[in-house]
């Protein structure tokens, strides 16, 4: 799985011209699913990006979670993130995953959000969104499961 988590100040996603989630300060999560992930991987994620500490502190440093803020998430799925751009002027899609294990994904994440305790505002999976942010920093971290869960943790 793939996230671009961005800290933002505030957030919102529109379908049809109404807003369906919307939060203040906090993390924007893009999340794309690819066609090897499950339900471990995507527990994972929801672990690490939960937990990350990237909000300031009295002395101006990243030490302060989510949690230690009171933020808030916005979760969109972004099947875009399996883009591939090697060849040509226009990205092929097919390391994406397919609709049902992208969408049931998505919904685990969600799920796995709320049960840390960050009930996600989200958009809808497949939907045609426009999402806007106003980002802090600005923050913007890639993770991605093939690289995270293959690495040594370092303390």
């Amino acid at each position: 799985m793939r996230a671009v988590l961005t800290r933002v100040k505030s957030a919102s996603v529109t379908i049809d011209g109404e807003v369906v989630g919307r939060i203040g300060q906090g993390f924007l999560i893009l999340l794309g699913v690819g066609p090897e992930d499950t339900e471990d991987k995507c527990r994972y994620l929801a672990e690490k990006a939960m937990g990350l500490r990237i909000f300031e502190d009295e002395n101006g440093k990243m030490n302060l979670s989510l949690a230690d803020v009171g933020g808030s998430v916005l979760v969109v799925s972004q099947f875009t993130l399996y883009g591939n751009c090697r060849k040509g002027r226009r990205p092929s899609f097919v390391e994406a995953a397919g609709p049902e294990l992208g969408n049931r994904l998505y919904e685990q994440f969600l799920k796995n959000c709320e049960d840390l305790g960050f009930p996600p505002q989200h958009g809808r999976f497949g939907a045609d969104m426009q999402v806007e942010s106003v980002n802090d920093g600005p923050v913007t971290l890639w993770l991605d499961t093939d690289t995270l869960m293959d690495t040594p943790r370092r303390n």
